[in-house]
């Protein structure tokens, strides 16, 4: 018998051998040519990224984690290697194609909000709804009800000037689910909050995976973001270096290391 619980109306597998695949890396590699000289910045990624999961990344500046974002969010181009969402190959659409899948697929939360100064707190959710055809009364409702998930409803006409860094990260999220996507892509976003305020956004966004499903890939040195994940993937030089489930990792401030290490 298949053991599956309901997610935001859908069934979601809880079982290991059931998780399905929603993102798959290939021997992805990217180079950056400057004159003479070529920059490996990823070197041979094989990952495949579970739907429903919570998954970490963790790595020194410069180790390719921004890179690979980039490749698995469809904002950049592999030099060689294949990225695939929902087994559909990323490089084989064309430019109306993938601005669909970005526009439909995934979200994305930056550690510098990106909010539009001169327009409320609602307007800044509504924008993205636009590009996939919703507007008007549909799109105000969304955005509501958006603005209540991550308990902002009430700041719905404030603009981004009018709010702190926590509000403004919030108000990012919600835009971030504006068109529903299955993937939310998530770099540092508590990394210009404090502590208070970082442990509200860690809260949305577990409620985000846990009560909706949505595959959340995080790039963070938040060591409470990082004990909330179900897995968590280093790369170092362009490479990933380990792939570990939470229950087989310590984390401790200063220190993140395997469960042989005690």
């Amino acid at each position: 018998m298949t053991d599956t619980t309901s997610t935001a109306g859908e069934a979601k597998p809880t079982g290991p051998d059931e998780r399905a695949v929603i993102i798959r890396t290939r021997d992805l590699k990217k180079s950056y040519a400057m004159g003479e000289v070529t920059t490996h910045a990823l070197r041979g990624i094989d990952v495949e990224i579970y739907r429903g999961e919570f998954l970490c990344i963790l790595g020194p500046s410069g180790s390719g984690k921004s890179t690979f974002f980039n490749m698995v969010g469809g904002l950049d181009c592999p030099t060689s290697g294949k990225v695939f969402i929902d087994e559909v190959d990323v490089a084989q659409l064309n430019a109306i194609e993938l601005a669909f899948l970005r526009c439909r697929k995934i979200g994305y939360i930056f550690q510098t909000y990106n909010l539009v100064q001169y327009m409320t707190c609602l307007e800044n959710i509504t924008v993205p709804m636009a590009f996939a055809g919703v507007t008007g009364d549909d799109a105000r409702q969304r955005g509501m009800e958006l603005l209540q998930l991550v308990g902002l409803a009430e700041r719905w006409f404030h603009k981004p000037i009018e709010m702190s860094g926590g509000q403004q990260q919030r108000t990012a999220i919600a835009r971030s689910m504006a068109n529903r996507p299955s993937v939310l892509l998530c770099d540092e976003p508590t990394g210009n909050l404090d502590l208070r305020t970082g442990a509200e956004i860690h809260d949305v966004l577990q409620k985000l995976n846990k009560e909706r499903g949505v595959t959340i890939i995080c790039a963070t040195h938040d060591h409470r973001l990082i004990n909330k994940a179900d897995r968590i993937l280093w790369i170092r030089d362009g490479q990933v270096e380990r792939l570990a489930e939470r229950s087989q990792v310590v984390v401790q401030t200063g220190s993140i290391g395997g469960r042989e290490n005690e």
